[in-house]
């Protein structure tokens, strides 16, 4: 009794806490890992803003940007844009160098920053040449038909951006003609047409897309007398888009401008330059991706308000391209843009190894821990074996008792132990053979012990009644 009694105490706590730890380390390894899992997804799916830089003020280009801008907000979209406005093309540039922008609204004939990689082409631009119409009454100056007949004279650009100025320069190098032989003079966009109608300037130049309103007003505004201008071919516009990258050889479609007679009457030579929309080289793959998959959705609701945007076109994917395309806009354009599980499975399958290595790593710490416990399920098996033995030389009826009531402890003990997975249902078995021959002999031994006694004390009366 006393063997028992010191395996486990009468009120003592169960000997069999193990699985319930174990079960809650487990519990607790898989709800982290849950909530490892919504972190991942909370931040592959939330709502990032980007900030591009746009200019300048009152541009078509700012308007685009800002209907843009609207248009993701509305859609309920994961990207949102955050316009920055800057003074032109190079301050968005200069902002994007610097990381005070993520996107921005750049031109392809001027210094592109070394961190900017392409994400879509916002518009095409064609360099327009020409002449206005001689004026009634006034004395016209000797024609001009070609750029070489430039030399000498005064020529009006229209706008106040240097670009323009620099993109003239290339035309006239091409044609032989030095800049510094030609008087250029800049007219600001709300000075133009009256400029032009006042004959300011022998030539024009303007850059903007073909159905540009700029330009178009410009050009009516040169046509005297029912008639139109003298467009100047640019016949050098291969020659000129092979030593400068940045510009494409084109064509000005007949009647581009309107009119009657057309404006031109005929398809005119000339050089292109695009504006394009390019990020920061260190943003993700991923937010790219998003910006390029929404921008395209998105592009017929603003180009109902805005046409400019139907001119959205994407990136040339081209290695040998002016400006590199970000990694993730050409996922979008070929296709390969991943999907969530593409761009997290990797976690997703150590997150799947972990849970795992933490559920043999549970069992293994289960298993050590409930070496103990099958040590003294063991030692009260055997315990009660030597009670069966015991027992059966037992020549006390409460000595009996004691063993019975211990016993029963060992019985709760090793239920218990079942219970919590401490004990397999096999060694319960074994258990039960054991308990079940314990009781036998606890019975046969009782039943011996009170036929014994019952004898002793019937041989008692009888010789009780001899001797009397």
């Amino acid at each position: 009794m006393a063997s028992g009694t010191e395996t486990n105490p009468a009120g003592s706590s169960p000997r069999w806490p193990a699985r319930r730890s174990i079960a809650l380390v487990v519990l607790a390894a898989i709800l982290a890992l849950i909530g490892i899992s919504a972190a991942v997804y909370y931040y592959a799916v939330r709502l990032e803003p980007l900030r591009i830089a746009v200019g300048p003020p009152g541009s078509d280009d700012l308007k685009v940007v800002h209907g843009l801008s609207q248009a993701f907000s509305t859609s309920h979209s994961q990207i949102r844009l955050r316009p920055i406005q800057t003074d032109g093309a190079t301050a968005s540039a200069q902002m994007l160098a610097e990381g005070r922008a993520d996107l921005a609204i750049i031109r392809g004939d001027l210094s592109v920053p070394k961190n900017a990689q392409a994400v879509a082409t916002l518009r095409k631009n064609v360099a327009v040449l020409w002449v206005p119409a001689p004026v009634k009454g006034k004395k016209a100056a000797a024609k001009i038909s070609k750029i070489g007949q430039l030399a000498g004279r005064r020529i009006g650009v229209v706008g106040r951006t240097q670009a323009n100025i620099d993109l003239l320069k290339v035309i006239l190098q091409q044609y032989g003609i030095d800049p510094g032989k030609v008087e250029v003079v800049q007219f600001p966009i709300p000075e133009a047409v009256d400029a032009i109608r006042n004959q300011k300037a022998d030539a024009y130049l303007a850059a903007g897309p073909v159905n540009s309103k700029i330009t178009s007003e410009a050009i009516a505004a040169s046509t005297h007398d029912g008639k139109g201008p003298t467009f100047l071919a640019i016949d050098s516009a291969e020659a000129i888009a092979q030593n400068h990258p940045m510009y494409e050889a084109s064509e000005i479609p007949a009647g581009a401008f309107g009119g009657s007679p057309d404006r031109p009457e005929e398809e005119v030579k000339t050089i292109s330059f695009s504006h394009h929309i390019v990020a920061r080289k260190d943003l993700s793959d991923a937010t790219v991706a998003a910006f390029t998959r929404q921008l395209f959705a998105i592009r017929q609701t603003v180009m109902n308000e805005f046409p400019l945007a139907a001119k959205i076109e994407t990136p040339d994917t081209d290695k040998d391209a002016f400006i590199p395309v970000h990694p993730g806009a050409a996922a979008f354009v070929d296709g390969e843009e991943k999907t969530f599980l593409d761009r997290y499975s990797d976690f997703i399958w150590w997150g799947l190894m972990a849970l795992s290595a933490t559920g043999s790593i549970g069992a293994w710490f289960a298993g050590y821990l409930k070496k103990d416990e099958r040590g003294d399920n063991s030692t009260l098996r055997e315990r009660l074996l030597d009670m069966i033995a015991t027992a059966r030389r037992s020549d006390s009826t409460d000595e009996l008792d004691r063993m019975q009531a211990e016993a029963d402890e060992i019985l709760r003990d090793t239920l218990q132990g079942f219970e919590h997975g401490a004990i397999e249902e096999g060694a319960l078995t074994s258990f039960n053979i054991a308990l079940t021959q314990f009781h036998h002999a606890v019975a046969d031994r009782r039943s011996l012990l009170m036929n014994l006694s019952q004898n002793l004390q019937r041989a008692g009366s009888a010789l009780r009644v001899t001797g009397t």
